[in-house]
This record gives C-alpha cells, sequence and structure tokens, in this order.
C-alpha cells in the first residue's frame, strides 16, 4: 500500500525457494486467512469464552495490528534480502489489514453497540482510545479503495502521497491500543507492537534521511 522503492544493487539477493515463487500469493492468501477462518471455528464451537463480543474485538484487533505490520516490513526485508517478488504481496496484506479492522470495527458499532448512533457518539467522544481508533480506520478506507493498478494509475504520483497515510496508521494504531489498554494496566503485548512499528518507521525515517543527505 506504499510506492515502491528499489532495492540498491550493492545488496546481496538471497535465493527463494522455488515453492514459494511459484505458490506465494496462495500462501500468503491462506496465512492471512487463517486467522479468521479459526475464529469462524470458534464460533461454531463455543470457544470464544464468556465474553464473546470482546473475545471476537481483540481478535481482530490484534490480527488488524498484525496485518499492518507485515504490510510495512515488506519493504525492509526486500531491501536487505533483494527478494523483490515480495512486492507482489505488500497490496494483499495491505487488504487483509483493512478486512480485520472493518470486522474490528463493525463488532464494536454493529454486535456491541447495536448500530445505536447515541451510544457509538458518546464513546467517541468519550473514550479516547475509540477516538484514535476510528481515526486510523478512516485513514485505511481510502488506502483500501485506491489499492488497485488502474486506481494507481489514474491518481499518478497523488496515489503515493495518499498512501503516506500508512505511516499516520503506524502511530494512531499503537496509540489506539496503548489508551485502552493503560486503564487496565496491561502494557505486554501493547509494548511489543510499538517496538515493531516503531522500528519499521525508523527504518523508513533513516532510509529517507540518507536519501536526503545523499542529494
Amino acid at each position: 500500500m506504499v510506492m515502491a522503492i528499489k532495492s540498491p544493487r550493492s545488496m546481496p539477493a538471497w535465493t527463494l525457494p522455488s515453492f514459494i515463487k511459484n505458490n506465494g500469493k496462495a500462501i500468503v492468501f491462506l496465512l492471512a486467512l487463517s486467522p479468521f477462518i479459526r475464529l469462524i471455528w470458534y464460533g461454531f464451537h463455543g470457544n470464544l469464552g464468556a465474553n464473546p463480543i470482546e473475545f471476537i474485538t481483540r481478535f481482530t484487533g490484534t490480527w488488524g495490528i498484525v496485518m499492518l505490520c507485515c504490510t510495512l516490513a515488506i519493504t525492509p526485508l526486500r531491501v536487505i534480502t533483494g527478494w523483490n517478488i515480495l512486492q507482489q504481496y505488500r497490496r494483499m496484506l495491505g487488504l487483509f489489514c483493512f478486512f480485520y479492522a472493518t470486522l474490528h470495527f463493525l463488532t464494536w458499532a454493529v454486535i456491541d453497540n447495536q448500530l445505536d448512533m447515541g451510544a457509538i457518539y458518546q464513546d467517541f467522544y468519550k473514550r479516547t482510545f475509540i477516538t484514535l481508533g476510528l481515526a486510523a480506520f478512516i485513514c485505511l478506507i481510502p488506502l483500501a479503495i485506491t489499492s488497485t493498478k488502474s486506481m494507481q494509475k489514474r491518481l499518478g504520483r497523488n496515489w503515493s502521497k495518499l498512501h503516506e497515510l500508512i505511516y499516520v496508521i503506524a502511530i494512531l494504531v499503537p496509540l489506539h491500543y496503548y489508551v485502552h489498554k493503560i486503564a487496565k494496566n496491561n502494557f505486554g503485548d501493547v509494548l511489543i507492537y510499538v517496538f515493531i512499528l516503531g522500528a519499521l518507521l525508523a527504518w523508513r525515517l533513516r532510509r529517507w534521511i540518507m536519501r536526503k543527505m545523499a542529494r
């Protein structure tokens, strides 16, 4: 979902197994879809715990963050390994991030609040973590809509500028998670994602600074 950057020629190109080369998209698709299949399995077998709504909300939110991390990790991995084929998985991972984020949003709006606009309004303005989460989700929507190649061609240079929203999302999402967990004094999982997303953003910032200095 972010503009591609060609890897330096000096970077070694490691050998990617032929099986992954030939079946990569199918493998990534099945791996990304497997959490949703598992959630459906849990639902049919009554394994959603004592509070199913909380379980589904937490489950979909977690996998939304995981997919965000995977999406942002594509470019560093491609540069480090020289596996340019990884680029073709980025859009799919970005769309799966949107998919789980949508499930996360719908669980809150439809199942938890039953589309009660009064309750949704109160949540949005009185609960900071929901405000941050909705802001991140709203930023994801145009990225998902314009993720196709035809939209990329239509928007031209504006496409890459629009998709820089992914960096805003990468800041809002861990903040959403952090503010939610701070009330429960539970920072274990939050710190993991803050570290991962922080490292991925720091890598990009360092690369951008180096390019500016090289000009």
